[in-house]
């Protein structure tokens, strides 16, 4: 699965994408900046107004290397893809599925379940880490056990496991504030905001959740399943939401995480964060190259998966976790086993 440690990054404003031979070709004012062998692609990102030729989409539509196109803050805009891979039988047992009351609470559960354990996993390791933790961490560690506990119980509706996240989501964001060890003003966080985020925290977070995304829909779409038809989250047109479902469980162990280090460790600064007359603040361009830079040697981290045993990498994660969930939409498994970590 070594097609998927890589994914090109495109950040630079008015680049233009093209293939020479095998390559893909990074132009900027018609000087080739960069040159990537596609065999050693699983996916590329645009940020921004980024273009490429249609020769070059052609190339990575027949060897599976999906493109997506975010705006500059990393909100999702649009994805191509080949045809579809995979059996139409595991789709139709998708969709199928997805009108199954019982069986959309019962994917929705596992889905969050993984996410609330990670949160409380985030909120405990970071607790262990200070000498001296404030209360808050503690005591939304406690509310989380609560929620996973609540979760465990039989016969919760779609509905109901959505209320426990909510609460849970609550629960960790009041805390995640105790988490930065920053005393710089700017990395105070208050709320969770998205459209616009309203301040540095929330910028990074949802750069990086856009990241992460793009490499659960390409997962998924690997394995044959369709991103935009999902259990917890409630389908919309253009909506991948298969692909938020799964994306779940690594907000905290991949996103969340990576946000804190690059805040504790001094790797991003105040200056790289702009707020515009609307009151939304983005990175400036260096800021968003060292974030993808960080996020890309997370992705290279080893790690023996909890369910498989296997020795990988947190590229591979979402790909291992997208062939564990075609098994149980295929009745393979009884239940989805999400990510946790340890």
């Amino acid at each position: 699965m070594s097609n998927y440690h890589n994914t090109l990054y495109v950040t630079t404003p008015g680049a233009y994408l093209a293939k020479d031979h095998e390559n893909v070709a990074v132009r900027v004012e018609r000087q080739t900046r960069l040159e990537v062998p596609m065999h050693h692609l699983g996916g590329v990102v645009c940020f921004g107004p980024v273009s490429a030729s249609p020769d070059l989409m052609a190339a990575c539509m027949e060897r599976g290397i999906g493109v997506s196109f975010l705006d500059v803050n990393g909100r999702f805009l649009a994805r191509v893809e080949g045809p579809a891979s995979g059996n139409v039988l595991l789709r139709r047992r998708q969709f199928r599925l997805a009108d199954d009351p019982a069986a959309c609470a019962l994917l929705a559960r596992s889905f969050v379940l993984g996410k609330v354990a990670n949160a409380r996993s985030m909120l405990v390791r970071s607790a262990r880490e200070r000498a001296d933790p404030p209360p808050t961490m503690q005591a939304a560690a406690t509310r989380l056990a609560d929620r996973i506990a609540d979760l465990e119980r039989a016969h919760l509706t779609t509905d109901a496991v959505r209320g426990h996240e909510g609460e849970a989501g609550a629960s960790y964001f009041a805390a995640f504030d105790a988490m930065i060890r920053s005393t710089d003003p700017t990395f105070r966080f208050s709320r969770r905001s998205r459209r616009p985020p309203l301040d540095a925290v929330n910028a990074l977070l949802s750069f990086v959740y856009a990241l992460v995304l793009h490499d659960c829909s390409s997962a998924l779409a690997a394995v044959g399943l369709d991103p935009g038809v999902g259990y917890l989250h409630v389908d919309r047109p253009g909506r991948p939401s298969l692909a938020l479902d799964l994306m779940e469980e690594f907000r905290p162990a991949l996103a969340d995480r990576l946000v804190l280090a690059l805040i504790n460790r001094a790797q991003v600064a105040p200056k790289g964060f702009v707020r515009d007359q609307a009151g939304g603040v983005s990175m400036d361009a260096d800021t968003r190259r060292t974030v993808l830079v960080a996020y890309q040697e997370r992705k290279q981290a080893s790690l023996t998966h909890p369910i498989t045993g296997e020795a990988t990498t947190y590229a591979v994660v979402p790909h291992i976790q997208a062939r564990l969930l075609a098994r149980t939409i295929r009745g393979d498994l009884e239940t989805y086993p999400p990510f946790l970590v340890r």
